[in-house]
């Protein structure tokens, strides 16, 4: 479910700043003629568009496993970029519609920085004198605890339940080194790493 909220939510960000682009550019350009027509066709899409992204990202707040300065401010971008776009588009004022379409697309590179930073595999420097368990335990709550749980279940951002995992322990491995839907790809940590981690899932069962 996260992963489909996820894809949809970008989809609909993605819509939601190309509306924006055409309207900051026909204003920019003195074209209001053009800027009122364009807005009464787009009205109802507007519209849509505008609950299913507010929606989809009070939805992912809510499922996310971790939050960082990078994500407030993206909330804070866009709680700012609504009232000057209303403002600005309603009064023909350029500075407030162009700052608004600035703020847009600053939240969604603060998004996507925070997407990167809290995906970024961590590593632990030296496994010596470590047993197996102790290596998989200490990169398990690093790397997958905040979304997986101390137990395997918690499930956020829509991991699933490592207790009633049916894949293999070659499945698993694959699965920890590609990554699939929000998860990333921890090929970065290397073959004993990720066995460590697989070895130390499997005692959840």
């Amino acid at each position: 479910m996260y992963t489909g909220l996820l894809h949809s939510h970008k989809l609909v960000i993605l819509i939601f700043i190309f509306i924006y682009l055409i309207k900051t550019i026909l204003l920019l350009l003195n074209k209001q003629e053009l800027l009122i027509k364009f807005t009464k066709s787009v009205k109802i899409p507007e519209i849509i568009v505008s609950v299913l992204f507010l929606g989809t990202g009070i939805g992912l707040l809510f499922m996310c496993a971790e939050t960082s300065l990078f994500l407030w401010g993206k909330l804070v971008a866009v709680a700012l970029s609504i009232p000057l776009a209303v403002i600005g588009f309603r009064k023909m004022n350029k500075g407030l519609a162009a700052l608004s379409f600035v703020l847009l697309i600053l939240a969604y590179g603060l998004a996507e920085i925070h997407r990167k930073n809290v995906n970024k595999p961590i590593s632990v420097t030296s496994s010596v004198g470590k047993t197996s368990e102790e290596l998989g335990l200490k990169l398990y709550t690093l790397n997958c605890e905040k979304c997986h749980g101390p137990k395997g279940d918690m499930g956020l951002s829509g991991a699933p339940n490592l207790a009633t995992s049916k894949l293999t322990h070659a499945e698993k491995l694959l699965r920890i080194k590609n990554g699939k839907g929000a998860m990333p790809a921890y090929a970065a940590l290397g073959e004993e790493q990720l066995e460590a981690i697989v070895a130390y899932i499997e005692t959840f069962k």
